[in-house]
This record gives structure tokens, sequence and C-alpha cells, in this order.
């Protein structure tokens, strides 16, 4: 079986590149069809008057010929014959005759219609395919590096016109994806190089000598690990996102009041050295299906930044509900807050909030630290379904919501089609 099934595949092989390809295919096909319908046509005609017409070869007869004498009476010439036939018959043979003349005449009409047939076949297809040598020159033009090209086929909305389209499409989602990983490995080499220089600059400036002062060493040793903290959460986020991006990757049941249990003990600390309260509001229930790591990423990245900005003594707010089918975790500080018009950007890559301020009022209200932290935040939740939203007044703090599709949903709870707009915290006191 297996010989038998590479016997066609080696005999189109060795035909030539034209015969190969799809336009010849259906030329055949056209021309096979179209002498088919001929053949069947003139077959049928030709047969319907052999039955009607009843034609046969004449069927001639041997008769002596005569003359008539002066007397009027008829002799037999003799030693003469002459051949005679029917009325019947000579018209049986005049139909044969000219059913014969017909058949000899639709087999040369049959053959000129063929070599017709293959000539117009052969234009029509290259008309119906042209479309398709189009998608093919614009997939032989793109690479890599390059894929701004589009198809944009013109014509009627057919199916060779969808099959564009879809393609333009894909196009576009690659596009966008590679720009997205060529952004994210510039800002992730962007992100790491100034920690690299400023441990490089301590190391050579101060810990590499012997004489350097206690104090010197000591402030040179912070500000290495802070650089190297810095480095770790970068990579911590880069592999939050790498790992949910992956295919091989499979969702499993959140507990969302787990996750952010266990980040707030982790920030409980970092939080009470500001003498900042973090207070729990974590209603136990909310399931959200994907990456526990990566959702616990996504909370540290926005406690991090809250108890960095939040002012001391403040109340940091850690909250975990459901509403609406949307499960929610929601982060609050009393800092600085994010203007209305920064709050669509300040999930942008290296954004930074009061980038318009003076300096000295930046340093008096704070900032959001720029990098990939708030990117990666979304990054992960809208690779979970969700969404991230922001309630926010400069000079009052913000509120950060993480909305996951709620996986723990009764048969008498349905999940509106978007997340809620207002924030699951309710006005501030």
């Amino acid at each position: 079986m297996k010989v038998g099934s590479l016997r066609p595949t080696g005999l189109i092989s060795r035909l030539p590149a034209w015969a190969q390809t799809i336009r010849f295919r259906l030329t055949l096909a056209y021309s096979a069809v179209l002498i088919a319908l001929s053949a069947l046509l003139l077959g049928g005609l030709y047969f319907a008057l052999s039955a009607y017409l009843d034609p046969k070869p004449l069927d001639p007869i041997t008769v002596k010929k005569v003359y008539r004498e002066h007397d009027g009476d008829l002799k037999l010439k003799p030693g003469v014959v002459i051949q005679a036939a029917e009325i019947s018959s000579i018209e049986s043979a005049v139909n044969y005759q000219t059913l014969q003349t017909m058949r000899n005449y639709s087999a040369a009409a049959m053959g000129v219609l063929f070599a017709v047939s293959l000539g117009t076949g052969w234009w029509l297809s290259g008309r119906a395919l042209r479309p398709v040598r189009a998608i093919t020159a614009t997939a032989q033009d793109i690479s890599a590096t390059d894929l701004s090209r589009r198809i944009a086929l013109t014509g009627p909305r057919d199916e060779l016109r969808n099959l564009a389209d879809t393609v333009d499409d894909m196009l576009t989602r690659l596009e966008a994806a590679f720009v997205a990983q060529r952004q994210l490995v510039d800002d992730a080499s962007h992100e790491l190089r100034n920690p690299l220089a400023v441990i490089q600059a301590n190391v050579d400036a101060v810990l590499t000598h012997d004489d350097t002062p206690p104090e010197d060493r000591a402030q040179a040793t912070a500000i290495v690990a802070r650089a190297i903290q810095r480095m770790t959460r970068l990579v911590e986020d880069l592999l939050a996102s790498a790992r949910r991006s992956s295919p091989a990757f499979v969702d499993a049941d959140v507990d969302l009041a787990g996750i952010a249990g266990e980040a707030a003990e982790e920030y409980e600390l970092i939080a009470a050295d500001r003498e900042i309260r973090l207070v729990r509001r974590l209603a136990p229930g909310p399931i959200a299906a994907g990456d526990a790591s990566a959702l616990r990423r996504a909370v540290d990245n926005l406690l991090s930044n809250a108890v960095r900005l939040a002012r001391g003594g403040s109340e940091l707010v850690l909250a975990v509900g459901s509403r609406n089918g949307w499960a929610w975790i929601a982060v609050r500080d009393d800092g600085p807050g994010i203007a209305e018009e920064d709050a669509d950007r300040v999930f942008d890559r290296f954004f930074r909030s009061g980038e318009r301020q003076s300096p000295a009022t930046v340093l008096s209200t704070g900032q959001r630290r720029a990098g990939l932290g708030l990117a990666i935040v979304r990054q992960i939740v809208e690779s979970h379904g969700g969404s991230v939203s922001l309630h926010s007044e400069v000079g009052t703090g913000s509120t950060f919501v993480l909305w996951l599709p709620d996986r723990s949903l009764t048969s008498n709870t349905r999940r509106t089609p978007t997340p809620p707009t207002e924030d699951p915290l309710g006005p501030r006191p």
C-alpha cells in the first residue's frame, strides 16, 4: 500500500512545472466537463434521430432494362441490367448518410471545441486565480523583520476576497505581536541597563577599594542591593509574562483570596516600616482560571507601588470580592493620585505620571515608577480574559482593580459582557 500511494506523487513530480499547477488542473477539469457535456448532447441527439428516422444503408435490387417498341410493346434488352430500389429504402439511405455526415462533423467539431476550451479554460482559470497569485507574491515578500506588507485585494467580496482579508488580519495580528515582542525586549534591556550601571559604578568607585570608609561602603552596599532587587523584580515580571504566554501552559483554578492573602503577608512588614496600615478585606469564594504565579505577580506589583507611594501613617486597603459574575482584586492607596488625562496611559511601558509637572512638584507629590510593572499587570490580567481599571484623584489616592471572570458562578448568577465600571470599594471616606 505504501508503494502504491507513492506512485502518483512520483508521476506528478516528473511532469513539467506548468503541468503541476492548479491552473493547469482547472483547465483540464473545465475542458473535460465541457467536452463531456457536448458529447452527451450530441450523442443524445444522434441516437434520438437514429431511433426516429430508422436509417439504413441502401438495399438495391437488380432489374433488366426494357425498351418500348413502335407498336407500344415493352421488350427486354438482352444482357443489360440496372440497379433499382424502393422509395422507402432510398429515404432510409438518405437518412443514414445524413447521420453519418453528422457524426463525422460532430467528432471534428468536438476536437476543435476541445482545443478552444483548453485556451478558454487557461484564460478563465488565470483570471480566477489572480488573487491567489497576489496572496503568494505578498507572502513571498514578507520576512520576519518586515510584516507591514498587505494584500489589500479589491473586487467583489467573494471567497478569495474573504481569504485575502483573513490573511491581512492575520498579518496585522502577527505584526502587532512581533512589535510587542521587540518592544518588550527593548524595554527590558533599557530597564536592566540602569541598575547594572549603578552596580558597576558603585563596585568600581567604592567596594573595590580597601581604604573606603565604612559608611561609604555601607551606603554603596545598600545601593547595590536596591539595584539587584529592582533587576530581580523585572526578571520575575518577565518570567510571569512569558509563562502566561506559553502555549504549553494549562489553566487551573486560582483562589484569589488566597493569593491576595499571601501578598499581604509579604508586604505587611514593608508597609509597617513606613507606618502604613495594611487593611485586608478578603472575601472568600472568588475563583479565577489561570496562573496563580502570574496573578500573584500582578498583585505584588500593585502593592509595591502602593507601599512606595502611600503617605506615611495612611491606610492601604487590599480587598477581594465578586460582582456581576466578575471576581476582583482591589488595591487602594492614599498616594499622590493620577490625573484623569493620564489614567489610560499609566499602564504604558515607562510612562511616568507627573512628567509634565515641574521637578519640584514631582518631588513633593511623588510619581508612579517608570518601568514595566503596571504594563506587566495589564498584560497578565488581559491574558486571563480580564481587565484593569483605575479610579484616582490627584492629591487623594488611587484604586487599582483587577477584574477577572469568576469561575465560582451559581445557577442564579450570570456574568455581564463587560466588568462593572464603578469602584468596588465604594467612595472614599
